[in-house]
């Protein structure tokens, strides 16, 4: 399934980007809306923004936006620390 929208020329113009640039960056707001929202997992936002996984995470601590982290994956980090030694 695609989903296409249209912006307005005026929008488009007060993001003062080329029309590719402007796409890019409309795409990576939808992705970190959506992976704020919790309706995309990191790896799906990350594959919908176009960017790498370790480049959207910077983008997630940029715009300070919070990752959940459980108890169980605490858990296991800092089993895998000690194993780690």
């Amino acid at each position: 399934m695609t989903l296409t929208f249209d912006v307005p020329d005026s929008v488009l113009q007060e993001i003062h980007l080329p029309p590719a640039a402007a796409q890019a960056e409309v795409t990576k707001e939808v992705a970190l809306a959506l992976y704020a929202r919790g309706l995309l997992s990191l790896g799906k936002a990350s594959e919908f923004s176009g960017i790498t996984r370790p480049e959207f995470e910077s983008l997630l601590a940029q715009r300070r936006v919070e990752r959940p982290y459980e108890v169980a994956e605490l858990e296991r980090d800092l089993a895998w620390a000690k194993g780690a030694k």
